[in-house]
C-alpha cells in the first residue's frame, strides 16, 4: 500500500518525469560523442581496400607477360652475324607472324632462326640415317633425292608451323567474334565511346578466347595513341585475316568517316556473323555421311559381317 501511494503521489512522479527528462537530454547530447562515427569508418575501409587492390594490380601488372619479349642471346647474335633478315626475312612472313599471334622481335628473330636451323638438321639427320647407318637398302641416287627432299622439307616446315597456327587461331577468333560483336554492341548502345567499348569487350572474352582479348587490347592502345583511328581499324582486320572482322572495321572507318550510327550496322553485322557461323557448322553436319562412308565399310561391315554370319556357320559346320 506504501508502494502504491508513492507511486500514486504527484511529487514523485514530477520527479521522476523531470529524471527521464533529464536522463534524456544529457543521453542525446552525448550520444555522437559516444556512438562511433560508421560513415567515416566505411570511407576509411574503402580507402585501405582501393589501396590493396592498386597495390595487388600494380604487382600482376609487374609480373605479367608482356606481348613483346626480348630475343633469346645466342639467337639474335646468329641472325645479326648471318644477316639473315637480308635474304630469309620477307614481308610476307612478318604478315604470318602477326596473323599466327608472334609479336614482337623475338618473333621474327626465332622464326629466321629456325628458318636457318631447321634445313641443316633435316638435312644432316637423312644424311646419317641413310648414308652413315643405311637404314634404306636403296641405291645412292634414291637415297640422293631423300636427302634432298628432307632439305626441301627442312625449309618449308616453318612456314608450315606457321600456317597451320595461322588456321588455328582464325579459327578459334572466328567462333567466339560474333559473341564479341553482341557484347560490342550492347556497350555501344549504352553510350560508351569506341575505345571504352573494345577495353570492356577484350577483359569479357579473355577467359572464352585469349587471341581474341589481345586483338582487341591492341585496339583500345592505337586508338589511343594513333592520329588516325582509320589505320587502328585496319591493323585489326591485317592482323586477323578474317572476312567478317574486316566487315566491321570497314562498318566502323566509314562511321567514324561519315557519322553514321554504329549500333545499326554492327547489330546487322553480328546477326550475319551468327548466320555465317551456323551455315558452317550445317555445312560441317551436311559434310559427315560422306566421311563416315569409308570407315564404315573397312570397319563396320566387316564386324557386322562376322557377327551376322558366325552363328550360322557355327550350325552349319557341327551339323556336318
Amino acid at each position: 500500500m506504501q508502494i502504491l501511494s508513492q507511486l500514486t503521489d504527484p511529487y514523485f512522479l514530477a520527479a521522476l518525469l523531470a529524471a527521464t527528462a533529464a536522463g534524456a537530454t544529457v543521453f542525446t547530447l552525448a550520444q555522437p560523442f559516444v556512438e562511433p562515427d560508421r560513415l567515416a569508418q566505411r570511407l576509411k575501409g574503402v580507402g585501405k581496400e582501393r589501396d590493396r587492390i592498386r597495390l595487388r594490380e600494380r604487382e600482376r601488372l609487374n609480373q605479367k607477360a608482356t606481348l613483346r619479349q626480348e630475343p633469346k642471346a645466342y639467337m639474335k647474335q646468329v641472325v645479326d652475324r648471318l644477316r639473315l633478315d637480308n635474304w630469309l626475312g620477307t614481308e610476307n612472313a612478318k604478315n604470318s607472324l602477326t596473323m599466327a599471334g608472334y609479336r614482337g622481335p623475338q618473333a621474327e628473330i626465332a622464326f629466321l632462326f629456325f628458318r636457318l636451323v631447321t634445313p641443316i638438321v633435316f638435312f644432316v639427320l637423312a644424311v646419317f640415317y641413310l648414308f652413315v647407318l643405311q637404314v634404306l637398302d636403296q641405291p645412292v641416287l634414291v637415297r640422293l633425292g631423300i636427302v634432298v627432299l628432307a632439305l626441301y622439307l627442312g625449309i618449308k616446315a616453318p612456314e608450315l608451323f606457321l600456317r597451320n597456327q595461322t588456321s588455328k587461331r582464325q579459327a578459334l577468333i572466328q567462333r567466339n567474334w560474333p559473341d564479341a560483336l553482341d557484347l560490342l554492341l550492347i556497350c555501344v548502345e549504352s553510350g560508351m565511346a569506341i575505345e571504352a567499348a573494345f577495353r570492356r569487350v577484350g577483359v569479357e572474352i579473355a577467359k572464352q578466347c585469349m587471341p581474341l582479348a589481345e586483338e582487341m587490347a591492341l585496339t583500345t592502345a592505337e586508338l589511343s595513341y594513333l592520329s588516325d583511328r582509320r589505320i587502328a581499324y585496319e591493323n585489326l582486320a591485317n592482323r586477323t585475316g578474317l572476312e567478317s572482322v574486316k566487315n566491321i572495321t570497314t562498318a566502323l572507318i566509314q562511321a567514324e568517316r561519315y557519322g553514321t550510327p554504329v549500333g545499326q550496322a554492327l547489330r546487322v553485322l553480328s546477326q550475319e556473323s551468327r548466320d555465317q557461323r551456323m551455315n558452317e557448322a550445317e555445312k560441317k553436319a551436311a559434310a559427315l555421311p560422306p566421311k563416315l562412308t569409308v570407315p564404315m565399310i573397312l570397319f563396320f561391315l566387316p564386324v557386322l559381317f562376322v557377327v551376322i554370319l558366325t552363328p550360322a556357320m557355327v550350325q552349319v559346320f557341327s551339323g556336318k
